[in-house]
């Protein structure tokens, strides 16, 4: 018993390790400069909570802007992005030549680095859709990435273009992972496609919608690379989400300790978000 505990920690150990520190010791730094004036150099002078009382009650970086656009676009491409995947993933799964290719093809984005793939999509939004409306005058081409609506439907195509094909998979695994019985019964029952899809398939990848809505809840809010490559938050911070303006606030205003106060509210907010998330989806989950 004592050597199957050993080993246990053993094999532990690494995991724990890593996770101390790359996750924790940073939180904790964090938290302590976030109680200070450090500016990003020198010495860092204690100062209590005045970062955060200047954030709730004097705050003129745009933060609760950023914040409010962060959730909204979190909300909007977790429904969309989760949609897209889980009907990627019912298309897939039919038996008909060439499903295995659009596997890789709808996965493949995925693989693109954010900056780079940030860059790609700036050039259709302002090279290839300013042609488009040179050529036929229609205003919907017209500066997409100068604009806090259009710019916010730009970000919102480019995570869900990326996204899509990475749910995919998982509901993929989901969909195969329902027994052949549950399928064939509901056949000889005569339900159809559509009552099948609601009343079977659905229903029983429920731990796999809660996976994609917490993963994809996480990411969206942290968006980072993306934002950046795009609009840069312009123009006048109208597309700033809350990954940049922190990122704005410690290397750009050399606000170090202040960008610190927002990043734990920041983490604070996220966290309390994903753990309701996960306690409302776990209870509609149902035994496979």
């Amino acid at each position: 018993m004592k050597r199957s505990k050993l080993g246990f920690w053993l094999f532990l150990a690494p995991c724990l390790i890593s996770f101390a520190i790359v996750v924790l010791i940073p939180t904790v730094i964090g938290i302590y400069y976030s109680l200070t004036d450090w500016k990003g150099s020198g010495n860092a002078n204690f100062i209590g909570f005045e970062n955060y009382i200047k954030l709730f009650t004097n705050d003129n970086s745009n933060f609760w802007y950023s914040f409010g656009y962060t959730a909204l676009f979190a909300i909007t491409a977790v429904i969309c992005i989760n949609v897209v995947g889980f009907a990627l993933a019912l298309l897939v799964t039919k038996k008909f030549r060439g499903a295995t290719l659009l596997r890789g093809i709808f996965f493949m984005p995925n693989l693109i680095g954010g900056l780079l793939l940030g860059f790609a999509w700036q050039f259709i939004f302002k090279q290839v859709f300013n042609v488009i409306y040179t050529a036929t005058g229609m205003e919907f081409f017209r500066n997409w990435l100068t604009d806090s609506t259009t710019g916010f439907f730009a970000l919102l195509i480019v995570m869900v273009w990326q996204m899509g094909g990475y749910m995919m998979i998982i509901y993929i695994a989901a969909i195969q992972n329902i027994p052949d019985s549950v399928i064939e019964a509901s056949a000889i029952d005569g339900a159809g496609g559509w009552r099948r899809l609601f009343s079977i398939t659905i229903p029983m990848v429920v731990p796999a919608f809660t996976v994609g809505l917490f993963l994809m809840l996480s990411n969206s809010f942290k968006l980072f690379d993306q934002n950046l490559a795009l609009t840069k938050g312009g123009p006048n911070h109208c597309n700033e989400m809350l990954a940049l303006n922190i990122y704005n606030s410690a290397f750009v205003s050399n606000q170090t300790g202040y960008a610190q106060a927002k990043a734990v509210i920041f983490l604070i907010s996220v966290a309390t978000i994903s753990i309701i998330q996960l306690i409302a989806t776990k209870k509609a989950e149902v035994e496979t």
